[in-house]
């Protein structure tokens, strides 16, 4: 019996694209405000000590690098009547609202039993979004089919994105007053429980209306390679190689930025209990401003290609950082973080169209559309830049004294040590980034090249006679 193929439009919908980008929504909300809050609550309310952070940071980072690429390649070569990626966002989809509320659950009593259970919930938080977010992402390659739809769409998404993550940066602050203060440890259970309720919302509607079945890769989870075969041949790929590399250093720094803001506004920025909505908006400053400048970047990826466009987009990133090094005060806060947001944008928008071209070239070679496998070693490998974040700020508060969270005990080394987070170290990642950009082989006039031959596969796929 043959199964129903769901050809997409020929015409990009934007309400599609829109319905889709729902998604982003719930995927943002919670993962962002992991990396917001995760580390200042259970090293600054919960008083973990740093180095035990640091190994259940590494413990999850490792977990997630085996967890993620398995998914992704299992994904590759399912078969459903809702396809090959859907079944994932269901499986995910209401764990992913629990596990939002659970990570804020730790019993205090004890240190080790503390531990235990961050190493333990935060495991099983990227092991359920993994699921959601492996599946919604792997869409986003096969349902919008070249450059122009993808930019097109990609706006759209990045817009949502940029929502969510001004939700998972402002919201909590409407429920903790201070941050970094031990009493306010029950209010991020509440902020928690509220994350839960608008990932569900927003989850709804995107499984609702914005996922269909291409029908050009129905067939291809037949031939699509096992777990180790698709890790040999992904890194057998140049443009693949390069690309890891470029997303890594960027990962880095998204990674880096939000996790020591909470810090770097308490204690060099001064602002204090009561205030700690001044911390979320000016996250969300950076977030708001990079919709605008979205617009800018996306012109320029148009006319030179999208490997110009992201050299010159971690360029600006860096310079607009710098600032960080020296800045103290809010109101010069408000004019840096609306500043980050230009370089932050370029990032945001041309990673995404980047690893699709990839996967584009990819399909091209072998004949199979490797999305979930590709989008699953490509995590397995910037997993990796999270312990690279976590040793960073290990390697800065164990030289500067603060092991142990101790407010009283912020030195000006010890806000040195949050200036050198916020621009040195990212500083250094975006500049390797730019060097792997040079490197990366798809041009503009390589991927025109791409998408023609490309088209005539895809003719080839929906003509092909299914049993």
């Amino acid at each position: 019996m043959s199964e129903k193929k769901e050809a997409l439009p020929d015409v990009y919908s934007t309400k599609f694209a829109i319905s889709y980008s729902f998604g982003q929504l719930s995927d943002v909300i919670g993962y962002q405000m992991f990396v917001f809050l995760i580390f200042t609550f259970y090293y600054a309310v919960v008083g973990l000590n740093i180095n035990f952070i640091t190994i259940g940071f590494i413990i999850w980072s490792v977990w997630n690098a085996i967890n993620d690429p398995m998914i992704g390649a299992l994904s590759d070569r399912t078969n459903t009547r809702w396809g090959r990626r859907k079944p994932y966002v269901l499986i995910g989809f209401i764990p992913y609202c629990i596990i939002t509320i659970l990570l804020w659950t730790p019993p205090i009593d004890a240190e080790i039993l503390t531990f235990i259970y961050f190493i333990t919930t935060i495991v099983l938080f990227d092991t359920i979004y993994t699921s959601f977010s492996m599946g919604q992402a792997s869409m986003f390659p096969e349902l919008f089919k070249n450059e122009e739809e993808r930019t097109k769409a990609n706006n759209i998404r990045q817009i949502f994105t940029i929502i969510g993550l001004i939700a998972a940066f402002v919201m909590p602050t409407f429920f903790i007053p201070k941050l970094d203060s031990p009493k306010y440890f029950l209010n991020y259970r509440y902020a928690g429980m509220f994350a839960a309720f608008l990932i569900f919302i927003f989850g709804l509607i995107f499984i609702k209306f914005g996922t269909k079945i291409p029908a050009e890769f129905t067939e291809d989870y037949k031939t699509a390679p096992p777990f180790f075969k698709s890790l040999k041949t992904s890194l057998k790929n140049k443009s693949f190689r390069w690309y890891v590399i470029i997303h890594f250093t960027n990962w880095y720094v998204y990674s880096m930025l939000p996790t020591i803001f909470p810090l770097y506004g308490s204690f060099v920025l001064g602002i204090k209990e009561g205030e700690s909505i001044l911390i979320g908006l000016l996250l969300a400053l950076t977030f708001i401003s990079a919709v605008f400048f979205m617009l800018i970047w996306r012109t320029i990826g148009l006319k030179f290609g999208v490997k110009k466009g992201i050299m010159i987009s971690q360029t600006v990133f860096i310079l607009a950082l710098l600032p960080y090094m020296w800045i103290s005060s809010f109101t010069e806060a408000l004019i840096v973080s609306f500043l980050v947001g230009l370089g932050l944008a370029g990032s945001l928008l041309y990673l995404d169209i980047l690893i699709a071209s990839v996967m584009d070239e990819d399909e091209l070679n072998t004949g199979v559309r490797r999305t979930g496998g590709i989008y699953g070693i490509s995590t397995f490998i910037l997993r990796y830049a999270s312990i690279f974040m976590i040793l960073s700020i290990s390697l800065v508060f164990n030289s500067v004294g603060w092991a142990v969270f101790d407010p009283k005990g912020a030195s000006q080394e010890t806000i040195f040590g949050l200036r050198l987070l916020m621009f040195a170290f990212p500083a250094t990642a975006l500049f390797i980034g730019i060097l792997a950009t040079i490197k990366f082989p798809i041009s503009k006039d390589r991927y025109l090249e791409i998408k023609k031959n490309l088209e005539k596969l895809h003719q080839l796929k929906r003509e092909r006679p299914t049993l």
